[in-house]
């Protein structure tokens, strides 16, 4: 739940300074591209680079997976990688801002060390902790959200009850985020993203730990 409230709080804060670039969809950013060139809107070549970057970070991240000799702290050291690279999408915005330009070379940076986090984050999801549902994209978990109604309207026992629950919670974790990635935005420029950060590290901090591991396993 914390790395899905995580979540929607640095892909809310970078579609809202970054005229509207996604740091975790990049399905959204090809829509936008799209968008953008039948309406003549600047920043079109940004939100198409956005899938060869994510797609070389996959590559990187899988590649140091595979080659690590310590698997135990393969979780942290992503998550580890994951705050790095927050801590520096929350720089870059702090050193860049304001943003004038859709189409500028600091829109790109800014996005770009976003994207990677969040990167990391998505291949963790699909290999190391592939057991636990996405905490970033949130299509899937609110299409579990529906079946998971569905079936405890059928039959309430309370294994339904349980995943419906699971489901729930992280659709509103992801909500959560959002709001609160917005509200801190405005009150706190981009220093916000620096709140972000802290449960990341704890969270690497706490994947060090043996007993940890096998918990969430």
């Amino acid at each position: 739940m914390l790395l899905t409230v995580v979540g929607g709080a640095i892909d809310t804060i970078g579609f809202i300074t970054l005229f509207g670039f996604f740091t975790a969809h990049v399905t959204g950013n090809l829509v936008l591209a799209g968008s953008g060139l039948v309406k003549g809107e600047d920043g079109l070549w940004i939100k198409l680079a956005s899938v060869p970057l994510f797609i070389l970070t996959v590559v990187v991240t899988k590649i140091y997976i595979d080659k690590s000799k310590k698997q135990q702290l393969l979780l942290s050291h992503l998550l580890l990688a994951e705050a790095v690279f927050l801590t520096a999408f929350m720089i870059a915005g702090l050193s860049f801002q304001p943003f004038i330009d859709a189409g500028g070379i600091t829109v790109a940076i800014t996005g770009g060390l976003g994207l990677t986090a969040l990167a990391i984050r998505n291949t963790a999801s699909k290999t190391v902790i592939k057991h636990m549902s996405p905490t970033v994209l949130m299509t899937g978990n609110t299409t579990q959200l529906g079946i998971g109604l569905s079936d405890y309207l059928s039959n309430r026992t309370s294994k339904n009850a349980k995943k419906l629950g699971h489901s729930s919670a992280l659709v509103i974790s992801f909500v959560i985020g959002a709001l609160l990635g917005a509200v801190l935005y405005v009150k706190l420029s981009y220093w916000a993203v620096g709140l972000f950060v802290l449960p990341v590290l704890y969270l690497s901090f706490l994947a060090r730990d043996k007993e940890f591991l096998q918990n969430i396993g």
